[in-house]
């Protein structure tokens, strides 16, 4: 790893040095190196590129690392990668990608994420998306991610896009049974021309099922921003969407929202602002001696964690 392969893992891992536990390193649409556990399985697909990650039963305060990086132009990867995460099991499972582009081409990773989460198992799921590189050719991230819960699950999903990607489209759909609970943290920033589209859809279909989904997000200069978020109701049941967005100078954003209940006992909220940046609160950090480019930085940096 060079120096430019090390701060790409450490803006969207946090990796350091070897990560401890499991963990699949991907560079330029190969794998590049790879750990496994005695209860954490990595196996590599045979019809697809892409990967299985199989966590055994009751695994308890483990990890798992499948950062990808791309540092050539030109590169197109798309990896399928689907985990098996046993019954009662709890572990945190660390992605992202980030993509270091110098050249003149585009260059793009598609990751085709399924969650299989058994019964009574606990996940806490990181994604971050970084984009960096003085060149011409755009840097495009399209993650896919399907859920499937089973009963009493426990899934939290914190997905981040940091600053530099000029193109995103991700869609993101969950099946809940009963008694299973999905938490969604959105948070992206774009900034330039860039474009960001999301769509997040829930399907809560066991009695007592739930759901949370918050997305907040800063369009700056001319960049557009599109969310779809719908949440359905099938069951007894309880949802809660929130969407918050800044949006400054010539950027566009736009929250469609659709929520649904097919019972009667469904308890389905959404909520959506889109605003500037309060002038009050610009004016109080400027008397802290802040010019204002660097006030609208410390309230983007909040607003954003």
């Amino acid at each position: 790893m060079d120096k430019i392969d090390s701060g790409l893992l450490q803006e969207i891992a946090d990796i350091h040095e070897t990560p401890i536990g499991a963990y699949n390193l991907r560079k330029n649409g190969e794998g590049v190196e790879r750990h496994t556990t005695a209860n954490i399985e990595i196996i590599t697909k045979k019809d697809k590129p892409g990967i299985d990650i199989v966590v055994a039963p009751d695994t308890k305060n483990e990890s798992i690392h499948i950062p990808v990086i791309l540092t050539e132009t030109g590169i197109n990867d798309v990896v399928y990668n689907d985990f098996y995460i046993g019954d009662n099991a709890d572990v945190l499972i660390v992605a992202g990608c980030g993509i270091h582009n110098c050249g003149d081409q585009k260059s793009q990773h598609d990751g085709i994420h399924s969650f299989h989460i058994g019964k009574g198992a606990k996940v806490k799921y990181v994604e971050k998306h970084y984009g960096e590189g003085n060149g011409t050719g755009e840097r495009v991230l399209n993650p896919i991610t399907v859920v499937e819960q089973d009963e009493n699950s426990v899934c939290e999903m914190e997905m981040v896009q940091i600053r530099g990607v000029d193109s995103t489209k991700r869609d993101t759909t969950a099946s809940l049974k009963a008694g299973a609970r999905l938490i969604v943290t959105e948070r992206l920033l774009t900034d330039g021309d860039q474009f960001a589209h999301s769509n997040i859809e829930v399907q809560l279909n066991g009695d007592d099922s739930s759901a949370q989904i918050v997305s907040r997000t800063v369009a700056k200069e001319k960049s557009e921003q599109v969310f779809y978020y719908n949440a359905v109701g099938n069951n007894k049941c309880r949802a809660h969407v929130q969407c918050d967005s800044i949006i400054m100078d010539e950027a566009k954003v736009a929250s469609i929202p659709a929520i649904r209940a097919n019972s009667a006992d469904a308890q389905i909220i959404h909520e959506a602002a889109i605003g500037r940046i309060n002038n009050d609160q610009l004016l109080k950090l400027m008397t802290f001696g802040m010019n204002e480019e660097e006030a609208e930085e410390v309230i983007i940096s909040g607003f954003l964690k």
